[in-house]
């Protein structure tokens, strides 16, 4: 697997590229890296070129000097790095945060779009009380680092089954959660809560779509996943039992076949 840092947009994104082929990009959640991709990209590379970049002062991505991490920064860092890259146009997947990214790109270059993979997201925007809690959050960890964040909001990311009987994903995933910056954490809030609401951009998604949500999700419930397919014409929904709100980490095996018969069929929607 190749790693690089592109300086685009006056910050060096850091990013992993692998295999060969029809790009596939993959955009990480919130508070994590693209490390968190380790299993998609090393199934994916076998027949894709799996871009997975750090995005905006998160993993080796600096915050930049405007300080923002906002939805729409990340969806033109993307553009850029393509094309510093040289991808005109990429398969494109998100998991949580990644996916409002992935709705922003969608929303500002569509040509660019092959297809879409949304994980465990939504396209709606905040309530005003979540805009509160991230913005309490965001104060949390400027003020006390990313531990107390992490206690709070590990046990919601994972099924009571990985949690009890995986505790290798578990610290995986706390080992990603502390290694988050908190200035680029908070920013990374922030830029959650102002994001648009997408949901008027559904109907309009012509490429083909593949939801995925882990059954235990309770932060973006199966029933947006139900919602958003219901709406995007001719998606595919994949419940992935056992997951929670990381359904690609927790169930790697589900999430990947579900990946590998999306990509095969891509070529008969040619």
């Amino acid at each position: 697997m190749g790693r690089g840092v592109a300086r685009v947009r006056g910050i060096e994104v850091a990013y992993d590229d692998a295999g060969g082929g029809e790009a596939f990009v993959l955009l990480h959640g919130f508070p994590f890296d693209r490390s968190m991709w380790g299993e998609q990209s090393e199934v994916l590379s076998a027949s894709c070129r799996v871009i997975a970049p750090d995005l905006r002062g998160l993993g080796e991505t600096p915050l930049g000097d405007g300080g923002a991490a906002t939805m729409d920064e990340m969806a033109e860092d993307l553009a850029a790095l393509l094309d510093a890259l040289r991808v005109e146009r990429a398969v494109l997947g998100g998991l949580s945060m990644g996916g409002y990214v992935a709705f922003e790109f969608f929303r500002r270059f569509p040509r660019r779009v092959r297809a879409l993979v949304l994980a465990d997201t939504r396209p709606q925007a905040d309530t005003d009380e979540g805009r509160r809690t991230r913005e309490e959050n965001a104060q949390k960890v400027l003020r006390d680092g990313m531990r107390p964040l992490v206690d709070s909001t590990l046990p919601k990311l994972l099924s009571a089954s990985t949690r009890e009987g995986s505790p290798d994903v578990v610290e995986r995933v706390r080992s990603m959660m502390l290694a988050a910056r908190p200035e680029g954490a908070a920013a990374a809030l922030r830029g959650m809560a102002t994001r648009r609401d997408q949901t008027e951009l559904l109907p309009r998604i012509d490429v083909p779509t593949l939801i995925l949500v882990g059954a235990e999700d309770t932060i973006t419930p199966p029933s947006d996943s139900e919602a958003m397919a219901a709406n995007i014409k001719g998606a595919r929904l994949v419940r992935v039992e056992g997951a929670a709100h990381l359904s690609n980490v927790e169930r790697p095996g589900e999430f990947n076949r579900a990946l590998v018969d999306f990509v095969g069929g891509l070529s008969k929607v040619d």
